[in-house]
């Protein structure tokens, strides 16, 4: 597959030369291109996938309106029913968050990790991600989340007003904004997530259809 270059993002802003991931899964094709302005993240992303890591994996948990998630290790031989979600690699990475630019509109990729309670410099998970589907908002549920954010937050994140402007059109879910890392986005293949987050879970949010990434390639 010929993967295309963009020279601005959906945010308006010009972007470097982009690597590119091709997933190819049971439900298509998802093409993500990743962020320079998060190093540490695009490498380890492009590690895994260079080493066949993600070839096999599930795309484990999924919550309509939400976001899908995959990278779970232990799905790769995962039974019918069995829960999933709690697979890592033995280490973690520093945030590197980038806002205003990189937030948690519709489309982006971010990386999982452990809760504040065990994990308060919200460090990430080495391998699983998410990518966002979120909901269009109004500007009292932007405001409700910004209470919200400059709680968990104490007052350092703020949603501009071309955030806002994004996530009343466009959606996403703002109150991760600031505590999970945003390292890249889809660039092709968002009716894939469409369809993938409007599948039937369990009560673990596992589609009861398994999701699986049958291959994951790197593009220039």
């Amino acid at each position: 597959m010929v993967c295309l270059l963009c020279s601005l993002s959906q945010c308006g802003w010009a972007q470097d030369k982009r690597t590119e991931v091709l997933l190819e899964t049971t439900q298509g094709n998802i093409r993500i291109a990743l962020f320079n302005e998060t190093p540490k993240h695009r490498d380890n992303f492009l590690e895994l996938v260079r080493t066949q890591f993600y070839d096999s994996l599930l795309f484990h948990r999924v919550i309509e309106d939400f976001m899908i998630q995959g990278g779970d290790p232990t799905s790769r031989r995962a039974e019918a029913g069995q829960r999933l979600g709690r697979g890592e690699l033995d280490y973690t990475i520093e945030p590197e968050f980038r806002l205003p630019q990189l937030f948690h509109r519709r489309g982006m990729v971010a990386a999982a990790r452990e809760p504040d309670r065990i994990n308060p410099e919200r460090r990430s998970g080495a391998c699983q991600f998410y990518i966002v589907w979120g909901q269009r908002l109004s500007d009292a549920q932007i405001e409700r989340v910004q209470e919200r954010l400059d709680t968990l937050t104490h007052g350092g994140v703020k949603i501009t007003p071309e955030m806002a402007e994004t996530y009343k059109t466009l959606g996403g879910t703002p109150h991760l904004d600031g505590q999970y890392t945003v390292f890249g986005e889809v660039v092709e293949g968002m009716d894939v997530v469409d369809a993938i987050q409007h599948m039937s879970v369990d009560k673990y949010y596992r589609p009861y259809t398994d999701v699986r990434i049958m291959r994951a390639t790197v593009c220039k």
